[in-house]
């Protein structure tokens, strides 16, 4: 049987092929001998038992093959959390957790902020403003049902109620208002998706085809959410890269929305945009 650092070595030549082998080599051994990497970096004589090593090998193959990682693990943590995923959702990124910072922000001086999270895939922007806000009554929607099922399964284990409700966009809510509404659409170019990294194309194209110039779900919003905002909420959005200026211009034809403002991800793009609903007429 392997040691663990002859397993170490046969994970990184496996993935040699892979953006980052090491780090998936020993995420993966952390995830078929339960322990930390510091533990397989100290212990490198170790054996793996049988069993180990069959599942482990059986891992390398897939990530070879450019499985994600996130699916092989079956999780992935976001803002603090850990969240159940695979093929039926997106995996969270880390520069999502900005737009919850914002979102955060925004329902601060809100006394019962009612907050709306569209496309929620697998929950992960619900489930974080459900538990750092104490006080906000959260609604989730997605048009997949498999999404559905297990959004519902991460707010659960997560200690999160939120009320989860399917179909497309601003559908299933209409005729109700809210104080803030939160979505990270898909946004790439229907041509580019065949394009993508190889990690980022098995996961659901559903989740990620924005339309021919990728601002479909944009124009939907900025023409049908303000009929779902309270008099000045706010609309939050994760935005593509160079399409900053397109959906700011896209609100702000409405004339529905004023404040809006584009903000920066940790890398210094514009990765959001924020808008208030203007005060309906007196």
């Amino acid at each position: 049987m392997l040691t663990l650092g002859e397993a170490i070595r046969l994970g990184v030549q496996a993935l040699r092929e892979v953006p980052d082998p090491k780090p998936d080599t020993i995420a993966l051994l952390e995830n078929v001998t339960e322990q930390t990497g510091m533990e397989l970096r100290l212990n490198p004589q170790l054996r793996l038992t049988p069993e180990q090593e069959a599942q482990f090998r059986a891992l390398l193959l897939l990530r070879a093959k450019r499985e994600p990682l996130q699916y092989l693990l079956g999780t992935q943590c976001f803002y603090g959390y850990n969240f159940s995923v695979d093929s039926r959702v997106l995996i969270p990124r880390p520069e999502t957790e900005t737009l919850c910072e914002l979102a955060l922000k925004k329902l601060m001086p809100i006394a019962e902020p009612t907050v709306l999270d569209l496309c929620t895939g697998s929950g992960a922007i619900a489930v974080t403003l459900c538990r750092e806000c104490a006080k906000a009554h959260v609604t989730a929607c997605d048009v997949s049902a498999d999404a559905l099922v297990l959004a519902r399964q991460n707010a659960a284990a997560n200690g999160a109620e939120i009320r989860f409700l399917q179909g497309d966009l601003l559908a299933p809510v209409a005729g109700e208002r809210f104080k803030l509404i939160v979505c990270n659409p898909p946004y790439v170019e229907s041509a580019a998706c065949d394009a993508l990294q190889p990690e980022v194309a098995r996961e659901p194209r559903l989740a990620l085809d924005g339309g021919a110039d990728g601002l479909d779900f944009y124009r939907r919003l900025a023409t049908d959410a303000p009929a779902c905002l309270a008099d000045r909420g706010w609309m939050l959005m994760e935005i593509g890269d160079g399409q900053a200026r397109q959906v700011e211009s896209l609100l702000a034809q409405t004339h529905h929305f004023s404040d809006i403002e584009l903000h920066l991800d940790l890398f210094g793009k514009e990765r959001f945009v924020s808008a208030r609903r203007a005060a309906f007429p007196t």
